[in-house]
């Protein structure tokens, strides 16, 4: 039987864990150049990573504003469900950086596991990360790049999110044969940086390996306790962006909830097996005129809501920034939280509907970037993704058939739509 890449990146990180954590027990004169060597390896793949960022962030960031602006002008169902989603969106990225706080307060990684997973992740420049937030004497002239290519290269991703948002604004604004050209070349460029990634990514077993043995190697079998405690806190959050989906169905769209549960039973089924919004489209569909929705409203929204609008993105990235952060016991002030709903609103609105690995470091990279949160850890947290994507694509899913009907609720349709 084939293995999967997300079997063999999840079979790296348990083999690197034990490897290293039984380093750890044994010591030895081998294990001090074993891990410079792990770390080596482990850091060159998460270089390459890194590389792919900024020019994602800014292709994407572009291509979803001029997409969702195009759709805006057509009116009608395209724009209420645009203003739907940026509601939506802001919502999430305010409530995971509300409540993840709140869980890690009411379930705390213990002292003893955060201890020793920090003595193993002791090789992040945390100092230098932190240093990246401004303070609030000078945030707001830190919001205007006087320098964009220079922000790029300092790794200023508010600023790069501020200046791409209103280049892509003005983008937008063009007339189409000027619009155009500049889209598809924006659309070109976020294409070839996603195959890049997933070059990278097709050696995620060998960066994962490394990585892991040498966070087993300082953490010791803490390491263990502390993904799984990683991984129930951050499904946690797609969970409760889930649940809301229902009372959205409710309240906006004006279904009973056992109604729309039952109908939701096909599409969650599809989006549980394949981790793919956009592989739950036709089922999706389906739902929503089996709920009522005209066919006119149903094949606007819910594209518009697999290609630009996933409900557990900001939540959920943000929980995943804020959980490295106390990881590695960093304390993220009330402004450094700001920035991030910011930014994980703006960029969650641009990202790419594709399955959890793929996007998992290019969607939050920028949030935990912005507030000062080093993104290494994220290199190990990528290989157990499968859990939490599941959440976040049933949430997805959900909430966008949720929003559908609350979309054709405002503005029903005449007998001729619902044909």
């Amino acid at each position: 039987m084939k293995i999967g890449p997300t079997w063999r990146v999840l079979g790296a990180l348990i083999v690197g864990l034990l490897v290293g954590a039984l380093a750890a027990g044994q010591g030895g004169a081998w294990r001090d150049p074993a891990v410079q060597v792990a770390s080596t390896v482990g850091g060159l793949w998460l270089d390459a990573l890194k590389m792919t960022v900024i020019p994602l962030i800014v292709a994407l960031l572009i291509s979803g504003i001029v997409g969702g602006a195009d759709a805006a002008r057509q009116g009608g169902a395209a724009g209420r469900s645009m203003l739907w989603f940026v509601m939506l969106l802001t919502a999430s990225a305010i409530f995971g950086a509300l409540v993840m706080p709140a869980l890690i307060g009411l379930f705390p990684l213990p002292q003893a596991a955060a201890a020793a997973l920090r003595a193993g992740l002791a090789g992040v420049d945390r100092e230098t990360a932190a240093a990246s937030v401004p303070g609030m004497a000078d945030f707001v002239r830190s919001i205007v790049p006087p320098n964009v290519v220079k922000a790029a290269a300092d790794g200023s991703i508010l600023q790069i999110v501020v200046f791409t948002t209103l280049f892509a604004f003005a983008i937008a604004r063009l007339p189409e044969d000027k619009r155009r050209p500049l889209a598809e070349f924006f659309d070109a460029l976020g294409d070839a940086m996603l195959v890049i990634i997933g070059w990278i990514l097709w050696l995620a077993p060998v960066g994962v390996l490394a990585l892991a043995f040498a966070v087993g190697a300082g953490a010791g079998g803490a390491a263990f306790g502390a993904v799984l405690h990683y991984v129930l806190l951050v499904s946690s959050l797609g969970i409760a962006i889930l649940l809301s989906a229902y009372a959205v169905a409710a309240v906006a769209a004006g279904w009973p909830i056992g109604k729309f549960a039952r109908a939701m039973i096909a599409p969650q089924a599809v989006a549980i097996s394949t981790q793919s919004s956009l592989a739950s489209l036709p089922a999706m569909l389906r739902t929503a005129r089996d709920l009522g929705v005209p066919t006119a409203n149903a094949d606007v929204t819910l594209p518009l809501s697999v290609a630009l609008f996933r409900a557990t993105g900001p939540a959920m990235n943000m929980g995943v920034a804020i959980y490295v952060a106390h990881w590695l016991g960093i304390s993220l002030s009330p402004l450094a939280l700001t920035t991030g709903v910011v930014v994980a609103a703006i960029t969650t609105f641009s990202a790419v509907s594709l399955p959890g690995q793929l996007s998992f470091v290019s969607n939050i990279a920028p949030i935990a970037l912005s507030m000062g949160v080093p993104i290494e850890p994220l290199a190990i947290l990528i290989a157990v993704e499968t859990v939490p994507d599941i959440f976040r694509t049933l949430g997805n899913v959900t909430m966008d058939v949720a929003v559908t009907g609350a979309v054709a609720r405002r503005r029903p349709a005449s007998p001729a739509q619902t044909v």
